[in-house]
């Protein structure tokens, strides 16, 4: 072999070894754009004065923190978030938003911060405070079999009836899937929509989070809203609430990961659940 050519093999090999250790670092992340909604209290919602309180707004200033990054966060309409994730608009989604198999076709997941599982409001008033399986948890992942026999067991009395759900949300997933041809869906951009048709009684009843629905009941403007029938997690419903993050950001996933697993192990996440939900939402 030639002098040149060893010595090309020679510096196309150092090239190689001076390349290696910046791809292997990947993205080094200082600012991290973040998403959430803004309407979807206790989780996040708009304060008189326009600024955003809530659990995930504590939450993410914890994160950060661990991360040392700096964060900046802006309500963005929760239908659009994955798109405009996707498009680049910002880094990363913190709006309740569950993780389903659906939902990480297109996007990563960080691990979960939070699961209340999903559930039914009605008025008061109305016929269906009758609802069966009152206060009884099933999982659609664990227990199918249990799950789909409370479904049932609920049929003859939803039969017909007008249920709101959020679009995009995994409530609008829930009824496509098991209660189909059963009711009629009703899709509201806000969660804080199909409250005031249930309200006015344009609607027959809504479905949403178990935090969300006990944070609806909770204002006195509400009185009249009762929480019924048995609480759904797990399968469509996902593996609770995650930060939603681009499959080209792997970095990422891996910094959120780990700030959300300190989270947990150091009881922030269960401090910060007692304060604005009442109870525990730390995933197990």
């Amino acid at each position: 072999m030639s002098i040149s050519r060893i010595l090309a093999l020679v510096f196309a090999g150092a090239a190689l070894l001076a390349a290696a250790p910046a791809g292997a670092q990947g993205k080094q992340w200082t600012v991290i754009r973040i998403a959430t909604e803004g309407a979807f209290r206790p989780w996040n919602f708009t304060e008189p004065d326009g600024s955003l309180n809530g659990f995930e707004i504590d939450l993410y200033k914890d994160l950060c923190a661990r991360m040392k990054v700096s964060c900046e966060i802006s309500a963005q309409s929760f239908d659009g978030m994955i798109p405009a994730l996707n498009a680049g608009k910002f880094d990363a989604i913190m709006a309740g938003m569950s993780a389903t198999a659906k939902r990480e076709e297109v996007i990563a997941f960080s691990v979960s911060y939070g699961t209340t599982g999903q559930t039914f409001g009605v008025l008061k008033s109305g016929p269906l405070t009758a609802l069966p399986g009152q206060g009884q948890i099933f999982s659609l992942e664990s227990d199918e079999a249990g799950a789909l026999k409370a479904i049932e067991a609920m049929k003859p009395m939803l039969q017909g009836k007008i249920i709101g759900v959020q679009t995009a949300s995994i409530a609008a997933g829930f009824i496509e899937k098991y209660l189909k041809g059963v009711v009629e869906a009703r899709e509201y951009k806000t969660t804080e929509q199909h409250d005031l048709d249930l309200l006015s009684e344009r609607i027959d009843l809504i479905m949403a989070s178990m935090a969300y629905l006990s944070g609806v009941v909770a204002k006195t403007e509400n009185s009249e809203i009762a929480i019924v029938g048995p609480r759904f997690q797990g399968g469509v419903l996902g593996r609770g609430s995650s930060v939603g993050l681009r499959k080209s950001d792997p970095e990422l996933k891996t910094m959120f990961d780990a700030a959300i697993t300190a989270a947990k192990a150091d009881g922030t996440i269960q401090r910060l659940s007692q304060k604005w939900f009442g109870y525990d939402v730390t995933p197990r």
